[in-house]
């Protein structure tokens, strides 16, 4: 019924086409109802933007590659599962995060510890657009700064996050 590649392309999308609808059922309760009708509309209209704006991001930075190995976050920790390599890291131990692309178009993100080997990810790897929302609560990280290097076919390594010091208070 629908093709294989714009079925793919929907499900790609599918957080951000659901903040759409929420905010076009929001804006017509709200133009069309009043009562308890209209502040269900109310309601709806922020939760559909942040719907829309986070599934917009998301869908940037989930890739069409493939690779092998899986990805598990659990509570805290990530964890990468692959046919040769594989590790595990914890967020509190994770110094610097980099994603590095090859002039072959393979790519990968980088978890580095303060100490001990990196973790590597293939970017393709199932499981590997949980990253964005797993490595959310390191301070001061930049999403739109992982989903830019995602986006960018430059070949190369962008350091996206890197942990700084805390100061000594004097």
């Amino acid at each position: 019924m629908i093709r294989p590649e714009a079925a793919a392309r929907l499900r790609r999308w599918r957080e951000a086409i659901a903040g759409a609808v929420a905010l076009a059922a929001g804006l017509w309760l709200l133009l069309t109802s009043g009562g308890l009708p209209f502040l269900f509309g109310l309601a709806l209209l922020p939760l559909g933007a942040v719907l829309a704006l986070s599934g917009i991001r998301h869908a940037r930075f989930r890739s069409e590659a493939e690779a092998p190995g899986i990805v598990e976050v659990d509570e805290g920790r990530i964890t990468y599962l692959g046919p040769v390599l594989g590790g595990s890291i914890a967020l509190d131990e994770l110094d610097e995060l980099a994603f590095r692309r090859a002039a072959t178009g393979e790519a990968f993100w980088r978890l580095a510890p303060a100490a001990g080997p990196p973790v590597w990810i293939p970017e393709g790897a199932r499981g590997a657009e949980t990253l964005l929302d797993a490595l959310a609560p390191l301070p001061g990280l930049d999403a739109g700064a992982m989903v830019r290097a995602v986006q960018d076919r430059t070949p190369g390594l962008r350091v996206v996050w890197r942990r700084t010091p805390l100061r000594a208070l004097t």
